[in-house]
């Protein structure tokens, strides 16, 4: 059994059970005209639970209790979008994405616009989030009436990804950022034109996702391929100078000794970018 305890706005309320637990309960309608004490029917599967288990999570239900219930019913349907393309999502994706989506509308309605200069990476290297997000821009202005540029599709798709079930526990903006700032090393010093729509670049990219992701994990390669480096070196030489430039930035940057191991791979994907 369920008793609400407090109304937050017309989609959400937070309850609790019979054995103290508290919970957030997203659902169409759900706080309309609802009271605290009143019990929740257990028939309706039409709803979503959300728990609470830290104080962070505490302070987004005030959060909520600010953001119109409309915000909750778009954010139902992104995840549903989301979920019926293959991506699994932790439940808490309905606090921070309503949170972002209602913060995006209140910011362009007050004519502030925040440029998100890792769009492109993040359309390249996350595609089924980027998908999603734009999908998610036009219910948004279905729904609310709002007309988000484009690029804000990327923030959507970071929420996205550091909500989903299974990937690496950390913060995607964090890994976009990084690979942005290879491409960048890559583009200036290993004379690279990074085309999303052609193999070796999309190959090259998807390597630096799995390497951010790796080093920010702390799942870096350890020991050292002195076979694949040597080799590299010898019939690659300039791809490994770009490498190395890149293990230079990511000591001086980061603080983490990249192994040649890890120097070697990124030099053979540097080595067929070059050549494609």
């Amino acid at each position: 059994m369920q008793i609400i305890k407090k109304v937050l706005n017309s989609s959400v309320v937070l309850v609790e059970d019979e054995r103290g637990v508290e919970r957030v309960l997203l659902g169409k309608g759900i706080g309309f005209g609802a009271k605290p004490g009143a019990t929740v029917a257990p028939e309706d599967t039409d709803r979503v639970f959300v728990a609470l288990d830290d104080a962070d999570q505490r302070n987004l239900v005030e959060l909520l209790a600010q953001i119109p219930g409309e915000f909750v019913e778009v954010t139902r349907a992104i995840v549903m979008d989301a979920e019926a393309s293959g991506i699994q999502l932790d439940p808490h994706i309905y606090l921070t994405l309503t949170d972002h989506l209602h913060f995006a509308v209140e910011r362009l309605r007050r004519g502030l616009r925040v440029t998100n200069r890792l769009a492109w990476e993040v359309r390249t290297v996350y595609p089924m989030e980027h998908e999603v997000g734009l999908r998610a821009l036009a219910l948004l202005r279905e729904r609310t009436g709002a007309a988000l540029p484009d690029e804000e599709a990327a923030n959507i798709a970071f929420h996205l990804v550091n909500s989903e079930v299974g990937r690496p526990a950390v913060d995607s903006m964090r890994v976009v950022g990084l690979i942005s700032d290879i491409t960048t090393i890559v583009t200036h010093s290993g004379g690279v034109a990074l085309d999303a729509d052609a193999l070796p670049p999309r190959r090259f990219l998807t390597h630096l996702q799995f390497f951010a992701e790796r080093l920010f994990s702390d799942r870096l390669a350890a020991q050292d391929d002195d076979l694949l480096f040597a080799t590299m070196t010898a019939k690659h030489p300039r791809a490994v100078a770009t490498a190395e430039r890149v293990r230079a930035f990511v000591l001086r940057e980061h603080q983490v000794a990249i192994s040649d191991e890890e120097v070697g791979y990124l030099a053979l994907h540097i080595a067929r970018a070059q050549s494609s």
